[in-house]
């Protein structure tokens, strides 16, 4: 295990190419390497942090004073009953490029998400009618405030809307994946998007390589397929969806323009609204900037370090649509991405820049 105790850039190694620089860098390739980085940082009295495939953070201009850990842990099987596994360093459209081959169906629709295997449970990523919280079995990890090697359960992971213990309390670092896919079935699109967008209706069966296909055309689209830098150009510096779609009481709903998209959200009493929506109706509509930051041409929940962005840039133009949200519709959107070297939570953040 290398602790590099220079300033490590690390603009380069996030999708929004912004941020100042890591004070000390790690890239163990094992869980022990992972446990020797901690003690290290615990013995110096040094703060740590997760950095991974650097697509979902937005680091602060002067960067973190502390270690970054980014594990490099790599190793991918399937078997022919449906178990993969993969490590946390493993490339995440890797994972579903090989599962798709072998006709294991359950992730084929988060095709290019960007990332690594470790960040898919932290976020419980999902797209297009899936989530991984639905094929998970269990996570692999090193538990910080010991730094034992551990095996946590789907249930152990309190899994919510983008959401989980990982990222609630940062007391893990994720080592690796375990998933149960289903061998040999085809894809059946129940989100209303992509089966128009494959021909068919929803529940209609299709291989997993159609739906695979017609998924990644959507996010070029929308400027979603961050490995597309050539085709996307001034949007292809983004962090994905900066917000979530919020749940709200359905009394806040039913309050909302008619025309305003509603969908179950799986809680009682509780309504999901569209992101995307509500910014475009707030006014912030596709392309419109704030100096260099700006929403993407492409869709609106994508915020774009359109040419020389600072980190502070991105906080304000992120701020400015949030609190303009809340302005018009009475809904407090929640950023997706995770803050890094700001020293206060990324909501607490975006209020404090709030005109």
């Amino acid at each position: 295990m290398t602790v590099t105790a220079t300033d490590a850039p690390l603009a380069a190694s996030t999708t929004l190419g912004v941020g100042g620089p890591a004070r000390w860098l790690a890239e163990p390739s094992s869980a022990e390497g992972v446990c020797e980085a901690l003690a290290w940082a615990d013995r110096l009295g040094v703060p740590v942090v997760c950095l991974g495939g650097g697509s979902n953070v937005l680091v602060a201009d002067q960067g973190f004073e502390g270690l970054v850990l980014r594990p490099r842990l790599r190793g991918l099987s399937l078997t022919a009953t449906g178990e993969v596994f993969a490590g946390a360093g493993e490339p995440w459209e890797d994972v579903v490029d090989a599962c798709v081959r072998a006709g294991l169906q359950g992730i084929e629709c988060m095709t290019g998400i960007p990332g690594w295997a470790g960040a898919a449970p932290i976020q419980n990523i999902g797209a297009y009618g899936q989530e991984l919280a639905d094929v998970l079995v269990a996570v692999d990890a090193v538990r910080v405030c010991d730094r034992q090697i551990v095996q946590l359960s789907r249930g152990d992971c309190a899994f919510g809307y983008r959401d989980s213990r990982f990222k609630r309390d940062g007391g893990y670092i994720v080592t690796g994946v375990t998933l149960q896919l289903a061998p040999g079935r085809r894809a059946s699109p129940r989100y209303a998007e992509l089966a128009r967008a494959l021909g068919v209706a929803e529940g209609d069966e299709v291989s997993l390589g159609e739906a695979r296909a017609a998924v990644r055309s959507l996010r070029l689209g929308k400027g979603m397929l961050l490995e597309s830098p050539s085709t996307l150009g001034a949007d292809a510096r983004s962090a994905g969806s900066f917000f979530t779609n919020p749940v709200v009481e359905e009394a806040v709903a039913a309050a909302l323009p008619n025309d305003a998209p509603r969908y179950a959200s799986g809680a009682p009493g509780h309504t999901k609204l569209s992101a995307a929506w509500l910014v475009e109706r707030s006014g912030w509509t596709r392309g419109r900037s704030l100096g260099r930051a700006a929403v993407s041409s492409r869709h609106t929940l994508a915020l774009v370090n359109s040419g020389g962005a600072t980190a502070l840039d991105m906080l304000r133009l992120a701020a400015r649509i949030r609190a303009d949200v809340r302005a018009c519709f009475g809904v407090t959107l929640a950023p997706e991405p995770v803050f890094v070297g700001f020293g206060a939570p990324g909501e607490a953040l975006l209020d404090a820049w709030a005109p």
